[in-house]
């Protein structure tokens, strides 16, 4: 284990590290010309614009107002100042919430702190154990954990009881949050404006009918199932090619436009390139005219092709965007199901349209479990494979690794200087370059699985992440961290001697665990709110191809806050501080500035920078509740597997109720609470809709829903729209294309329309609303 001094040495480097990122921040933002970049949100909502010419062109570029340079530290207290009301309203209710999880660290965390550092560590400071073992290298941060506790003392019972007052206090905060978001939500869905998601369900698996298309069949299906209460629907295109299309016209527009303003720049000569990849080699041609020629024949092909998907049936997916007239309707259609067969006419309630990922709805449904259970074997396969290079670099990030592999460092290593660098960082910074690829490989992992909202496509991406820290970052620390061969015996002891094998590593990583913090969460949280990439590639595209006020607001990238990663990131830290709060409470203090720093830096990110992709209403949380008491049994079974190799195990016997009521604890607060994140109260969607029609009796909400979820390749193109169909109010019959009207089993399962009248001939057209 590290000494104080490897410890110290690490934190002095990082908190240099994050005070410079924090000043280079604090000038950086009060320069007129990165306001764009640091205050991007402003902006798009209109309260901020371009400085006026008349300010002078070095006003416009660089504050000369040495008074605000004086103050350069008043974000802080200005990010904690708004309110969390105005928060959710400003930012929204996921932001709000996910700031929240910071603060729940910080109520969790400081009493058991406190408690920890009042009880424990004199127990184990004063042990004296590890003073009396003969050729035993160990520091006083050692002392400081529960090995210094000699084994079968009766000392620790203080363990054994503050695992039990950890774990209430754990549950009880847990609880009182859950309890606080479940509220926080339903008021949030009652005072929320109308959005096209409220009326508005995804159908999937439409049975297909010889006799109607999927656009009519749909509509009938619903006339008749929900007469009172549907509205019109959307059929779903498979649009994925031309969507690719579109973005790669987009991307030679940029090329013109960067052309163009080289051009202006420099009048006397106009730019060339060469017609190879990359502009690299080829015949040397004219830039403009070269980019302006491919960039209408893609404007051409891509007419071409949205023509074809047009008037293409197959090009129709059996799925569709469903309306209602009322949010009662939608709730009863959206939370119900539709038919007998339970595999078709598969309904829920639709994201908002900007949340809807269009290209997993052309996959069919009968591939979606397939695709699924094949990405949770090669999840499996990536998380244990994915140890073994872990491993080898966690063996590598000390001295004796070090040593064994480069014999001739050895006069190097010996160094004082270069002996705390490589104990106080090398180890989390080696851990953490190892990271950097895995946020995207598992995001397309989950977007292989087929979902259909960018929400659950997060949601589903940090799921994997936090096993994969949970069996890489933490488990493959402790147990491979100092030598690649104990990674065999964990792989082939049995399940039940697993905690045991943990329990006994876990004191001897805590210090790997603080530098770990220290790199991830000191430094790295501080160079998030730099913003350096987005202010180099801001400060490019302005110069490069911005011509326009609107080319400048699109230069801008806001960002958002990115849960796939970062919601495991701080649950692992819950997980470190729940694990170590009874074996080595030096640990604590590491933690809780984590969570103050984050949560002054997240706050200010989420007010002044990002623009979230998609508004879920904190639907998120219960994942995160089980994730973090998931971290709980993970901390009680580790403290048992521990105690046990202390010569106490018959009183570990008294530790088994905690996992077990931990459990039932879980199981409770999801009864009691988690219905308000998957269901919509027909008691609160009535009253919404009664006060709706009695604010807005002329409402037409068939305008207002006409191109919500229409995809974004056919917005801008009223010719080429595709039709939003809806029913036809004067026919008191149910349209159909079907030649026979017997009843068949066929027809009953696709449409459960058995005994009900129909026209023979379809009389209502699809109409754009």
């Amino acid at each position: 284990m590290a000494s104080l001094q490897d410890i110290g040495f690490s934190a002095a480097i990082n908190l240099m590290s994050a005070f410079a990122f924090l000043f280079a921040f604090a000038m950086l933002r009060l320069q007129p010309v990165n306001d764009r970049v640091y205050f991007p949100k402003w902006y798009l909502k209109g309260i901020r614009g371009s400085p006026t010419r008349s300010r002078g062109v070095m006003n416009r570029f660089v504050n000369l107002d040495w008074t605000t340079y004086v103050k350069f530290l008043n974000w802080m207290p200005a990010a904690l100042r708004m309110p969390e009301p105005e928060l959710i309203e400003h930012a929204g209710l996921d932001s709000a919430v996910y700031i929240r999880i910071y603060l729940l660290g910080l109520k969790m965390f400081v009493p058991i702190t406190v408690f920890a550092f009042g009880v424990l560590v004199p127990v184990n400071w004063t042990g004296e154990t590890l003073d009396k073992i003969d050729d035993l290298t160990f520091s006083n941060v050692d002392k400081l954990s529960i090995s210094n506790v000699p084994p079968g003392s009766p000392r620790f019972w203080a363990h054994l009881s503050m695992t039990y007052v950890f774990s209430v206090w754990a549950c009880y905060v847990l609880y009182m949050e859950y309890k606080t978001v479940a509220t926080m939500r339903l008021r949030h869905l009652a005072s929320e404006t109308r959005r096209p998601d409220q009326l508005t369900v995804l159908v999937r698996n439409v049975p297909p009918d010889p006799d109607e298309s999927i656009n009519e069949h749909v509509e009938h299906f619903f006339c008749v199932n929900h007469p009172d209460h549907y509205l019109c629907h959307q059929v779903v295109y498979n649009a994925n090619d031309l969507a690719k299309l579109v973005a790669q016209r987009k991307a030679m527009q940029n090329w013109v436009t960067y052309y163009e303003n080289k051009y202006e720049r420099k009048p006397s000569s106009r730019p060339t390139t060469k017609t190879g990849y990359g502009g690299f080699w080829g015949t040397t041609v004219d830039a403009i005219d070269f980019y302006t020629s491919k960039l209408q024949n893609l404007a051409e092909q891509e007419a071409v092709d949205r023509e074809k998907i047009m008037n293409d049936p197959m090009a129709i997916v059996p799925a569709a965007f469903v309306s209602f007239r009322s949010r009662w309707g939608t709730a009863v259609c959206a939370q119900t199901q539709q038919c007998h067969n339970p595999t078709i006419w598969l309904t829920e309630w639709a994201p908002e349209p900007r949340d809807v990922f269009w290209d997993n709805l052309a996959i069919p449904y009968v591939e979606l479990s397939i695709r699924r259970l094949l990405t949770t074997i090669a999840l499996f396969f990536l998380i244990f494979c994915f140890m073994i290079p872990i491993a080898f670099v966690q063996s590598l990030a000390n001295l004796e690794g070090i040593q064994k592999v480069l014999p001739f460092l050895k006069p190097l290593i010996e160094m004082k200087t270069v002996k705390s660098v490589i104990q106080g960082l090398l180890p989390g910074i080696a851990l953490k370059i190892f990271l950097i690829i895995l946020p995207t490989l598992l995001m397309t992992m989950s977007q292989i699985e087929g979902y259909t909202s960018l929400s659950y496509l997060d949601r589903r991406s940090a799921e994997k992440y936090f096993w994969f820290i949970i069996v890489n970052v933490f488990l493959g620390s402790i147990i491979t961290g100092t030598a690649f061969q104990q990674l065999k015996s964990f792989l082939e002891q049995p399940p039940t001697e697993i905690p045991k094998t943990v329990g006994v590593s876990i004191p001897m990583k805590a210090t790997f665990f603080i530098t770990y913090i220290m790199v991830d969460g000191w430094a790295g949280i501080a160079a998030e709110i730099l913003r350096l990439v987005p202010l180099v590639v801001f400060h490019l595209k302005n110069a490069f191809l911005v011509k326009t006020e609107q080319d400048r607001q699109q230069a801008m990238d806001p960002g958002h806050l990115d849960f796939a990663t970062s919601e495991p990131r701080i649950q692992f830290y819950f997980l470190l501080g729940l694990v170590y709060a009874a074996v080595a409470p030096i640990l604590l203090p590491f933690i809780i500035v984590f969570f103050a720093f984050s949560y002054v830096v997240f706050r200010h990110q989420v007010i002044n920078v990002y623009d979230q992709k998609y508004e879920s209403g904190a639907r998120y949380w219960p994942d995160v509740h089980r994730r973090l008491t998931i971290c709980l049994i993970i901390s009680q079974l580790l403290m048992m597997g521990l105690l046990s190799t202390k010569k106490l195990a018959k009183v570990t016997v008294l530790l088994l109720p905690q996992p077990i009521l931990t459990i039932w604890f879980y199981r409770y607060c999801a009864g009691r609470f988690e219905s308000a994140f998957s269901r919509f109260p027909l008691q609160e969607a009535m009253v919404k809709d009664t006060l709706e029609k009695a604010t807005e009796p002329n409402l037409n909400l068939k305008e207002y829903l006409k191109d919500a979820y229409v995809h974004p390749v056919f917005k801008g193109k009223d010719l080429d729209r595709p039709r939003v169909v809806d029913e036809e109010e004067s026919n008191p019959l149910v349209p159909t294309r079907r030649t026979s009207q017997s009843t068949t089993r066929y027809n009953s399962e696709a449409s459960s329309t058995t005994n009900t009248p129909v026209a023979n001939k379809h009389s209502g057209s699809p109409g754009t609303m």
